[in-house]
């Protein structure tokens, strides 16, 4: 009888955590980018990287991210964009913002990133997804300590990046792993 009660307790303490989690998940923010391989959906992570996710949706809102392109592919790594134009010309980016990458979210297959440059709290506008495990770009992982922020995870259209990532590249303007053909970020719309 005792051992019954106690597995009926833990199975409803159980059945309140899943269904916690379930709630959680389900509010998190999900936006679609519609590229000119496909669409890809993205839930984000405001409870783990609250500075990031705000940064990205106010470009979002803003419809920045429009007629911006993917301009760096590197099959097996990431596919990086958010900052360039089709004519290949840098965008104008609001300040940079912290580094939040110490939120135990881990660069994986399918998650979504901040860009930035060599200095740690150097992101802004550019992002990356992860086309593979990348765990030396961690927190504590990376070169420099800080790593780089996930703060969101494709939860459809993997297929749209895989067939981003496995686009023919080459070097334009002194800059490498350019796609050969324009890879276009048509819109990004917050869909919750």
């Amino acid at each position: 009888m005792v051992k019954n009660l106690i597995l009926g307790i833990s199975l409803v303490g159980f059945l309140f955590l899943l269904a916690t989690f379930t709630n959680a998940a389900a509010n998190n923010p999900k936006v679609l980018m519609k590229t000119t391989k496909g669409d890809i959906t993205i839930e984000l992570y405001p409870d783990k990287a609250p500075l990031s996710v705000e940064n990205f949706l106010s470009y979002v809102e803003e419809k920045f991210y429009d007629s911006t392109i993917f301009h760096r592919v590197i099959k097996g790594f990431m596919i990086q964009g958010g900052g360039l134009n089709v004519d290949f010309q840098e965008k104008s980016a609001k300040a940079t913002i912290q580094n939040e990458a110490k939120n135990g979210l881990k660069n994986k297959r399918g998650t979504l990133a901040m860009a930035r440059m060599p200095e740690p709290h150097t992101a802004s506008s550019q992002f990356f997804i992860n086309h593979a495990n990348n765990s030396f770009l961690d927190y504590g992982q990376a070169a420099d300590g800080w790593g780089y922020c996930v703060f969101g995870k494709v939860i459809e259209g993997m297929d749209v990046v895989d067939a981003i990532a496995n686009s023919p590249t080459m070097t334009k303007n002194g800059m490498g792993d350019v796609p050969r053909e324009t890879i276009q970020i048509l819109s990004i719309t917050l869909l919750e």
